[in-house]
């Protein structure tokens, strides 16, 4: 029964039991919420203070201070907003000022992400971060080697072809000699143009071979280079410095790779085949009669058809090492461990998500607080300030009346001693003549 006379149903005592119990759970976990949040809010400006340091490249005192500072700076407003989230959110009872706080709180969390979440990123995975890019660099090298090498090694196969052209020729050459092939044996005139294209196509072919050894020796050089960056990648130490001599590699290896470029011979066979049948220098017919020179010149006139065939023979194999997809160009970029974090964010998912829940834990403990005070008021609601006092509340609003009261007398005293003029000292005196 409560003080207006009117008995309260079981639902409201429910309600109104639950909320009292639920605000003595707030009442013991505020006394330890400000500094957990205080921790948290600590720990997170360690770890910003990690990050910042990796982005900084002077480590002078300015430089401690700058990342001190910042790290200060975030860890002090990670707890000035959560503590107005904590005390504001929750209290909120117009569905338009809750909205507004929660989207508010939403801003503030993507704000601290982009100040706070990613430097605790950095500290936590920047090295392993570096680390993959330094892998995946190797890895590019590695394609673009391999590339580069069987580009070369495909161009060198034409050397086949110009061998087979030049024993063709050589061939042809021995046969008119003989006779067998203008029906006048000798070093005449035919002689002479098929010994002029069977010595070009041997220079070609030696050329071709010169290039085999530089070839294996670039590829040996280059594939000795990237043990040495893979060593760097997963070798002890301070990543900083070994992306330093990580760098100084690939710059090396680069050289490598374009002299596998260089050493392809495709663009030269391509060219000398397009020069085979236009260089031909056309000797004199030297027959004694003229059916003899006409014979030579029907037999110039084949080998020319010849030099033509084999021409596009030559030049299609060239093409299709031409054709062949160089390459790609690459380059070591040297990276922060901050960048490399967010460049690679996929491979270090756990990482982020610590970083980002370390700062953002709060916000989970404002929407529960805010769903525990909603309770409280549901429990409360309907309910007048005389029904919802417990007897502790009576007594000691009865303590505070009769302190009120006891002031309010001391006052009247005071106050009446004032109006007769009399001292503390007379009233004394006058007490003790009484």
């Amino acid at each position: 029964m409560s003080e207006t006379g009117r008995r309260l149903t079981a639902s409201e005592t429910k309600g109104l039991r639950t909320a009292r119990e639920l605000e003595g759970h707030l009442a013991w976990l505020n006394t330890f919420t400000p500094a957990a949040l205080g921790v948290l809010a600590v720990a997170s400006g360690i770890y910003t203070y990690l990050g910042v340091t990796s982005l900084l490249e002077d480590t002078g005192a300015m430089s401690f201070f700058a990342a001190v500072a910042y790290s200060v700076a975030v860890s002090v407003g990670i707890f000035v907003f959560w503590s107005y989230m904590l005390r504001l959110l929750p209290s909120m009872r117009t569905a338009g000022g809750f909205l507004g706080l929660t989207v508010s709180t939403m801003v503030g969390s993507l704000a601290i992400i982009a100040m706070s979440s990613w430097l605790n990123a950095a500290a936590l995975a920047g090295s392993a971060a570096v680390e993959q890019h330094l892998d995946r660099t190797v890895r590019d090298y590695q394609t673009a080697l391999e590339q580069a090498h069987d580009i070369a090694l495909s161009a060198q196969a034409l050397e086949r072809e110009v061998r087979r052209a030049r024993e063709a020729f050589e061939a042809l050459a021995e046969q008119e000699r003989s006779g067998e092939l203008s029906g006048t044996a000798g070093e005449g005139a035919v002689y002479r143009v098929l010994r002029q294209k069977t010595e070009e196509l041997q220079s070609l072919e030696e050329q071709i071979s010169e290039q085999q050894p530089l070839i294996e020796a670039a590829y040996e050089q280059g594939n000795e280079i990237l043990g040495r960056m893979r060593g760097l990648t997963v070798a002890p130490g301070p990543v900083e410095q070994r992306s330093v001599a990580f760098s100084e590699e690939s710059v090396r290896l680069a050289g490598v790779i374009s002299n596998l470029n260089q050493y392809s011979v495709a663009l030269l066979v391509e060219r000398a085949a397009a020069d085979l049948p236009a260089s031909v220098v056309l000797p004199e017919l030297d027959g004694r009669t003229s059916s003899v020179r006409d014979a030579q010149s029907a037999t110039i006139g084949s080998v020319l058809d010849a030099l033509d065939q084999r021409s596009q023979t030559l030049g299609r194999a060239a093409d299709q090492v031409l054709e062949m997809d160089p390459p790609q160009e690459t380059a070591y970029n040297p990276i922060s461990s901050a960048d490399a974090v967010i460049r690679y964010a996929s491979s270090f998912v756990p990482s982020w998500a610590g970083a980002i829940a370390i700062d953002l834990l709060p916000g989970v403990l404002v929407f529960v607080l805010a769903v525990t005070q909603a309770a409280i008021r549901r429990g409360r609601d309907g309910l007048s300030i005389e029904e919802t006092l417990t007897l502790a509340d009576l007594r000691a609003a009865v303590n505070a009346m009769k302190e009120v009261e006891m002031s309010m007398g001391d006052t009247d005293a005071e106050l009446l001693r004032r109006v007769r003029g009399d001292t503390p000292a007379q009233d004394d005196k006058t007490s003790g003549a009484d």
